[in-house]
């Protein structure tokens, strides 16, 4: 059933391409797609949601795969649309979930505010990297988080310290059915033409060491412990493996691009082929960092996901 449109101000659309919103360019459609023009345009969104609707938050479309068959229930988009960034008193700034991680790192560097610059490297927005401790160049999101607002299906707000959270490598969790709206982080203070610095080697280095000019969605494998996807997925001679329109990246072995033509199923199928030659040859276990959401034309691959 469609979500009642009364009084809502931010854009609704139905059997939306989530193709279009997906950083991997891939993904059926969504059954409701959603972009808020504010909290409490998202508050009145929840509120009118049916009590079982399914509902995927989805940012900048990065580290994220939806199946070929879509999303039967509603996609909330927040990029573009929360994106309040404010510097507080005390080295700490409030950012809304839809701002790009790369703005906050750069926007902390002008304010001469330090420990944002790893952020530069998270090709997604603050919603994505606190829901999985998004991390880069030796540093994790959940490191300099003091506080977030949440939001249930209800669209009820709360205030949650960051010690209410458990927290681990790409791994948080909080209260089942709540999601981030904001988050207040914790900095300190250095020098900004430094820190300017230091975010344009690291957006040259994530440029040198990534195929950021086709389409992808980050890394697609979890590191394992004591080592990383990468060394294993080139040690297993997969760089350049495809299947259909994806291939393996011969620049970044944990990345998966799609030349032009792939689907999600391509995408899939190459990623399981990845897990289980890894698997095989070097006895390691891959475990997907990217989230896989949807249905399948055909029988899903990962169980679970």
């Amino acid at each position: 059933m469609p979500v009642s449109q009364t009084n809502l101000r931010g854009a609704i659309k139905y059997d939306e391409p989530l193709s279009h919103h997906t950083s991997w360019r891939v993904g059926g459609p969504a059954a409701c797609y959603f972009q808020p023009e504010d909290i409490d345009d998202l508050v009145l969104f929840l509120s009118q949601l049916p009590a079982d609707e399914e509902i995927y938050w989805l940012g900048l479309g990065s580290n994220l795969l939806v199946r070929d068959g879509g999303f039967k229930g509603s996609i909330i988009c927040t990029s573009g649309v929360l994106s309040g960034l404010r510097f507080l008193s005390n080295e700490q700034l409030e950012v809304e979930a839809g701002v790009a991680c790369p703005k906050v790192a750069k926007q902390c560097a002008k304010q001469g505010l330090k420990n944002a610059e790893f952020l530069s490297g998270i090709p997604g927005t603050m919603g994505g990297a606190l829901a999985m401790n998004a991390g880069a160049f030796g540093g994790e999101t959940w490191q300099i988080v003091k506080s977030v607002t949440t939001i249930d299906k209800r669209g009820v707000l709360r205030q949650r310290a960051a010690d209410e959270f458990e927290i681990a490598y790409r791994h948080v969790r909080g209260v089942v059915g709540e999601w981030f709206v904001s988050a207040v982080l914790q900095l300190e203070l250095g020098d900004a033409n430094t820190l300017l610095e230091k975010n344009k080697q690291l957006l040259a280095r994530r440029g040198a060491s990534q195929p950021t000019q086709q389409p992808n969605a980050g890394s697609v494998f979890r590191n394992p412990e004591g080592d990383y996807a990468a060394r294993l997925i080139e040690k297993a001679g997969l760089k350049g493996t495809c299947v259909g329109g994806a291939c393996v990246s011969d620049k970044h072995a944990n990345f998966i691009v799609n030349t032009g033509m792939a689907n999600a199923s391509d995408i899939e199928a190459l990623m399981v082929n990845v897990a289980n030659t890894v698997k095989q040859v070097c006895n390691v276990e891959l475990i997907p960092e990217v989230c896989i959401v949807g249905e399948s034309l055909e029988q899903p691959s990962f169980e679970g996901k």
